[in-house]
């Protein structure tokens, strides 16, 4: 008894993790898909994450999660970059070759940070998208 239960618990274990793994991969297979870090407004923590723009939205999705649903959706129309900066001192969680995007949207006030190869990119998303009437 004690051994199927061990084995039932290494198999739901390793289920568990391919699925894990396999949702990772499907999010970052998509054109518009990079790992990104987030905080917002008065958190002391990042996130990181896997955002995925494309079409109106930023849909950032949390890295160790199994929900196949973004844990933030930003809407393109309402999202603009203040300001941008190394990450420094300030930020110990952050690998050190990421810019820190200071940003304002609908939901708030949020920080981005995301390695300069993908931040070209991300900012013509940004300043591309349809004026606001």
């Amino acid at each position: 008894m004690t051994t199927v239960l061990l084995i039932l618990a290494g198999v739901l274990l390793l289920l568990v993790v391919v699925v894990f793994l396999l949702r990772r991969r499907f999010l970052l297979s998509g054109l518009g898909a990079v790992t990104m870090w987030l905080r917002t407004e008065g958190a002391p923590r990042w996130s990181v994450g896997v955002g995925w723009y494309g079409g109106d939205a930023l849909l950032w999705y949390r890295a160790l999660s199994l929900s196949v649903r973004p844990q933030q959706r930003l809407s393109r129309s309402e999202f603009r970059v203040l300001s941008q900066r190394p990450a420094g001192r300030e930020d110990p969680a952050l690998p050190e070759d990421v810019v820190v995007l200071a940003c304002s949207t609908a939901a708030g006030p949020r920080e981005l940070a995301m390695e300069p190869s993908t931040l070209t990119g991300f900012l013509s998303w940004v300043e591309s998208a349809p004026p606001v009437h």
